[in-house]
């Protein structure tokens, strides 16, 4: 099957009890990678009774550099999952079909376990938008603009999209560059899909393919964590990078249409069109 060229790679951090729930599908026609990162509790265990080849790190290398360390063992098409995904394989023939025609990073539009769509394509992360996502008022008339969503039939030009699912194929992304390793936790997708796009490749949200995500972001907490200490430190490294990005309140027409040419990419992308050519 054309699924089995695939590796999906997913980087465990105490994470059993998702595993268990979210994993459990015994018919995987893919080769599951799990790189864990020093956890606590029995996730090796766990992603091995599932049927997973297990990379056990002896120490918390963080997110990106944990992907990285499981990309070197992938094969043709690579998929970065999260442990609370929920990945149905016959999604894996549409993202190949495209990475086949467009390249660059594709990801599948991610449901609420009540199926609700989840905005995990973003448009430009201004620190004003950003700001504006949290509800941060009067920047929260921004919010609507810097999330987005693909319907069914619908792929989709986005900025960046959220790490807890992106494809590639390997070659390509090795090409790119892998996941920058100056980041340890949060933003790292930001600037992956930033430097994809830098480099001529597009980055796509595709809505033919549905999973469901159970999404639980620590920093959602009003209360201060280890959580926010590094997305604060993350955050840093980022506007280090994209400095631009730190002032300026983009209309929503320039949140995805016109990425190419707002972070210097060589891809021709038409003004106004927002929809790449779905593959055939």
């Amino acid at each position: 099957m054309t699924e089995r060229r695939w590796s999906v790679v997913t980087v465990t951090y105490n994470s059993a009890e998702i595993l268990r729930r979210c994993w459990h599908n015994e018919s995987r026609p893919y080769e599951w990678i799990v790189v864990d990162n020093c956890s606590a509790d029995d996730s090796v265990q766990v992603a091995e009774k599932l049927g997973a080849r297990v990379i056990q790190l002896a120490e918390n290398v963080g997110f990106a550099k944990a992907n990285n360390i499981g990309l070197r063992e992938a094969g043709e098409y690579v998929l970065f999952a999260n442990p609370d995904l929920e990945l149905r394989p016959d999604g894996l023939t549409v993202l190949k079909r495209h990475l086949d025609v467009h390249g660059g990073l594709v990801a599948p539009q991610l449901l609420s376990a009540e199926g609700i769509p989840q905005p995990n394509g973003r448009g430009f992360p201004y620190a004003t938008a950003k700001l504006g996502n949290r509800r941060v008022w009067p920047l929260n008339r921004l919010h609507g603009s810097y999330r987005i969503l693909a319907g069914p039939g619908e792929s989709v030009y986005v900025a960046w999209v959220m790490g807890a699912a992106v494809a590639a194929r390997t070659a390509e992304f090795v090409e790119l560059g892998g996941w920058d390793e100056r980041f340890f936790l949060y933003y790292e997708d930001h600037e992956l899909g930033l430097r994809s796009w830098q480099l001529g490749r597009p980055v796509v949200l595709l809505g033919d393919v549905r999973w469901t995500h159970h999404w639980a972001r620590a920093t959602n907490s009003v209360h201060w964590s280890r959580a926010h200490n590094l997305e604060l430190r993350s955050a840093r490294t980022f506007f280090g990078i994209f400095p631009e990005f730190l002032i300026g309140l983009p209309p929503a027409s320039r949140r995805h249409r016109t990425a190419a040419r707002l972070v210097g990419s060589p891809v021709n992308a038409e003004p106004g069109v927002q929809r790449c050519q779905p593959p055939r």
